[in-house]
């Protein structure tokens, strides 16, 4: 049921509460009308998550120079850029090029059985490899991802670039984008 409560105007000394039609002021033909819904939010009876999204971390692009690309961000872009750090578990290196309300991530591969040698072989010039959004509970996602027939690409979570626990999400479950959750 909606009810509908009339305010009172200050020279008014009736209050109307009304389950259907409308009611009036004594005083005057049309009362000022504030709703009040009693009715379920929206959203009531959807599943609340044990889990959230947050901000996005970074926008990681695969790159066959890393001193060319570097070199563009900073140097021409003027951009702020960590130093080249390998992380041989994930095969690449990686330099992060800070913006203002995220980051870019320039990945290089690091061995021969690199994801991103892969990539660069397809893709010769490069491109945009993955994007990477914060959770806030990465375990709680990972759960609920699998129940929710989403493919992940390990079995456990690992140690990312930034020290926190990240899974990446099958592009062909994420439409056509790789994704990775990172603990924030």
């Amino acid at each position: 049921i909606n009810f509908v409560l009339y305010s009172v105007r200050p020279h008014c000394s009736l209050v109307s509460l009304v389950v259907t039609g409308l009611a009036r002021c004594a005083w005057h033909s049309l009362p000022s009308v504030r709703a009040v819904s009693l009715t379920a939010p929206l959203g009531q009876g959807v599943p609340q998550s044990l889990w959230k999204l947050g901000r996005l971390n970074h926008v990681a692009i695969a790159v066959p120079d890393l001193e060319k690309a570097t070199a563009l961000y900073r140097d021409v872009l003027g951009a702020q850029v960590s130093a080249t750090v390998p992380l041989p578990e994930h095969g690449v290196y990686t330099v992060f090029v800070e913006l203002g309300n995220t980051k870019l991530e320039l990945l290089h591969p690091l061995g021969e059985k690199s994801p991103i040698a892969g990539f660069l072989q397809k893709n010769k010039s490069g491109g945009m490899h993955h994007i990477c959004i914060e959770v806030d509970d990465i375990n709680a996602a990972i759960v609920d991802l699998k129940e929710k027939k989403i493919r992940l690409l390990s079995p456990e979570p690992r140690i990312g670039a930034h020290g926190k626990p990240v899974m990446f999400l099958h592009p062909k479950d994420c439409d056509g984008v790789l994704v990775e959750i990172e603990q924030a």
